[in-house]
């Protein structure tokens, strides 16, 4: 079963500094019947203006994931990490026990990223945090597994059941992905056009996808990014 999310109906803030799209219940948005996808809890879509950004604030017992669209986030926490990411690359923390951070763009140009909340499998983690660049060619026409579970073999691991992918689609192109049985998935067209099976996608929109097969087919150059998960 496909669910098309649309995203002209989806939550929104405007604080002028920060341009944000609230794919579940955030903030000021809330929707009794709109709280998570099974352990996604959080998925934002923010645009964050130069020299300015999140001050240090803190998060306790969530696995936070944040990939960068365009722009450049500069990350700093309690665990002394700092770091500046750009376009493709994902940052990762998990903030167990306990956590203070903060993002800044600290660029010349707006700052573009989706930031994902994930429910972790359990309490009381240690806090963690980690980041890695992915060659951009390694998501052209193919899906690039970015995140995994605490046992599997991805760059970046979370606390919980799940995987995020990335592809980058051009023109014509298709691509398949096969979400089994008792599995789910959630799909955001992060930039371009698209046909996800017989639903058509324009960027930010998004589609649910519980136990089916989807075909990807780019209008023009599309990039998404999807999370898969067990069914709740």
């Amino acid at each position: 079963m496909l669910i098309k999310l649309d995203h002209n109906k989806m939550g929104r803030s405007n604080l002028g500094w920060l341009n944000s799209l609230f794919h579940f219940s955030f903030a000021e948005y809330f929707n009794r019947y709109n709280m998570n996808f099974g352990v996604l809890r959080v998925l934002n879509d923010d645009v964050i203006r130069p020299h300015t950004g999140f001050d240090t604030h803190p998060h306790k017992d969530m696995e936070i994931v944040t990939y960068i669209i365009e722009g450049e986030l500069t990350h700093a926490d309690s665990m002394n990490n700092e770091r500046t990411l750009s376009r493709g690359e994902v940052q990762y923390m998990s903030a167990g026990t306990g956590v203070y951070h903060s993002e800044k763009n600290q660029g010349e140009v707006p700052l573009r990223l989706l930031q994902l909340w994930i429910v972790p499998d359990g309490r009381g983690y240690l806090p963690n945090y980690g980041d890695h660049s992915f060659p951009w060619n390694d998501r052209v026409n193919q899906w690039l597994h970015l995140v995994s579970n605490i046992e599997g073999t991805t760059p970046i691991t979370i606390h919980q059941d799940a995987n995020i992918y990335a592809t980058f689609l051009e023109k014509g192109k298709n691509l398949t992905f096969p979400v089994q049985k008792g599995r789910q998935a959630y799909l955001v067209q992060i930039e371009g056009n698209s046909f996800v099976n017989e639903v058509e996608l324009i960027e930010r929109d998004a589609i649910q996808i519980l136990e089916e097969s989807i075909e990807l087919k780019a209008i023009t150059d599309s990039h998404y990014l999807l999370v898969e998960m067990k069914k709740k």
